[in-house]
């Protein structure tokens, strides 16, 4: 039963990644709802991996080209200098914050189903009444704009902010156009789910017990092959319709959790 439940969870993470409804509070609150723990948590970040991958195998041919031409190209190096400034503050606030986010953050269930709802109603927000947009191509950048969004990606250590939709919100402020953003939010994902991925492997390696890694391997396949799927259907639906729907999909995700919670489930 407990392969089901992290394909399952591995599935979940695939398709709710790389959306802003926050991949991690949804895998919290089912992970608690179906009675399924793993060993300091490390089941939640580690299938985040196979998404990683998942985004890296899609956009290959872009990472690629910047990669050849890094030397020679002021637009590469300017992009390269852009996901890197916007990863930095994760970083530092990552390890800092580490065992508080992981013993106290991601153990309040209560917390994750409040701060879904109240990232649901900012995206919602900043989805209307955004600037016009300036920007449309996320690998020209600032790398001002881009230490804004990565402040932003900030919030995302709360549970239930989520990563991509705390980083479109900066993004959209910053009067970066909604596919722009999206795309920004996924070249940035790379290094932010990598860097987490590992540094949870080394605070946590020693805690984990065979049963562990098969659980992962699960999930992290069932990631993999459903983000897949999804990147690219994100951006087209973006592209023309928005973030407004996956804001209502936040709020009722968070109030029906609450509603749980509430009655003792």
């Amino acid at each position: 039963m407990d392969y089901l439940i992290a394909a399952f969870l591995g599935f979940i993470e695939g398709l709710t990644e790389f959306i802003p409804v926050s991949s991690t509070a949804h895998l919290l609150l089912l992970a608690h709802f179906l009675g399924f723990e793993s060993t300091g948590r490390a089941f939640e970040v580690l299938i985040q991996l196979g998404a990683v991958l998942a985004l890296l195998s899609l956009y290959f041919h872009r990472l690629w080209k910047v990669l050849v031409t890094l030397p020679t190209s002021p637009e590469s190096r300017g992009f390269v200098i852009s996901v890197l400034v916007a990863f930095l503050p994760a970083v530092v606030i990552g390890v800092m914050a580490h065992d508080f986010i992981k013993t106290v953050l991601f153990e309040s269930p209560r917390l994750i189903c409040v701060s879904l709802i109240v990232g649901g109603i900012l995206l919602w927000l900043v989805d209307r009444y955004a600037p016009t947009p300036e920007h449309e191509d996320p690998m020209k950048l600032t790398w001002k704009t881009a230490l804004i969004i990565g402040l932003f990606q900030c919030l995302a250590m709360i549970p239930g902010m989520s990563r991509s939709g705390s980083t479109l919100i900066g993004a959209m402020l910053m009067k970066v156009g909604k596919k722009a953003a999206a795309e920004f939010s996924f070249f940035l994902a790379m290094p932010t789910m990598a860097g987490a991925f590992a540094y949870d492997v080394y605070k946590t390696h020693d805690q984990m017990d065979f049963n562990d890694a098969g659980l992962i391997v699960v999930g992290f396949l069932a990631a993999f092959v459903t983000a897949l799927l999804v990147v690219r259907a994100v951006l087209d639906y973006v592209s023309k319709n928005g973030y407004g729907v996956f804001a209502l999909w936040r709020i009722g995700v968070g109030i029906i959790g609450l509603t749980l919670l509430s009655i003792g489930l």
